[in-house]
């Protein structure tokens, strides 16, 4: 299977290589605004990315609601990644995305964790009404996706209002996972993903997809005013290659037609 993705993935760099073998490819600054939880892993492919492009790629790392806003004001974006459908939706249903570019790419899962040293055990929802769970972690929970899905599921599991006043909310998922990192949390609700990346916490619980667990798709869209859609469509492409993939699985990530 590796070198399966290995030889899809060399065939799509020599496709994207060969886009410029018959002419010179004018080099355009692209602005990428992204969700929180994509910023190492889209670091690294952008480094990747600027191997076999001459295009620069810049990054504007927020929660996905706050960067829907500034699309809809005007912010010079070029491709809004979110890691929340319904942000995208609506800037798709009115009109400010380039018709056809948008895709649901990556998939993601919730996980409950405490910090590194916690003796504490997590065995669902449930335990995070109970005594020893003081303060809880969770992005904020109408504008940020990674909060806004956390309130869903304790939502459904019955035990939002048990913990409600326990919430400590934060400005984007990777604030939430912060908070947890520094103690001043004694469990938080992030992505397996943000969890992964830390090495100053811990997966108490991982949240099983499906049940009481909402889907988690991260699409993304070239923005209708973008200055240089021909260069953000490519990278958009770029981003759907078996090479960029293989790096988003690899930091915990699925692709969005697979099951978690």
């Amino acid at each position: 299977m590796k070198s399966l993705r290995g030889a899809r993935g060399a065939i799509f760099l020599f496709l994207f290589l060969g886009v410029g073998c018959g002419s010179v490819m004018r080099a355009d600054d692209l602005t990428v605004f992204a969700a929180a939880s994509l910023k190492d892993v889209l670091n690294q492919i952008a480094a990747d990315y600027t191997k076999v492009s001459p295009d620069k790629i810049s990054f504007n790392f927020e929660a996905s609601g706050p960067l829907e806003v500034e699309i809809r004001h005007g912010a010079p974006a070029d491709i809004f990644f979110s890691a929340d459908e319904e942000k995208m939706n609506d800037l798709d249903k009115d009109g400010l995305l380039l018709a056809g570019t948008r895709k649901d790419l990556l998939r993601n899962q919730l996980a409950i964790v405490v910090p590194g040293d916690s003796k504490l055990t997590i065995t669902g929802p449930k335990d995070l009404a109970g005594p020893d769970v003081k303060k809880l972690s969770l992005g904020e929970a109408k504008t940020v996706p990674a909060g806004i899905y956390a309130k869903a599921y304790l939502e459904k599991a019955g035990v939002w209002s048990d913990v409600q006043a326990k919430v400590i909310s934060a400005i984007n998922v990777r604030a939430a996972l912060a908070v947890v990192e520094t103690g001043n949390a004694d469990a938080g609700i992030v992505y397996k993903t943000d969890a992964l990346h830390s090495k100053k916490v811990k997966t108490a619980y991982l949240v099983p997809t499906g049940g009481d667990a909402p889907p988690i798709i991260y699409p993304a869209g070239v923005v209708k005013d973008s200055k240089h859609p021909t260069a953000a469509k490519r990278f958009l492409d770029y981003l759907s290659s078996p090479k960029a993939l293989s790096i988003f699985e690899h930091a915990g990530f699925a692709p969005a037609s697979a099951k978690m």
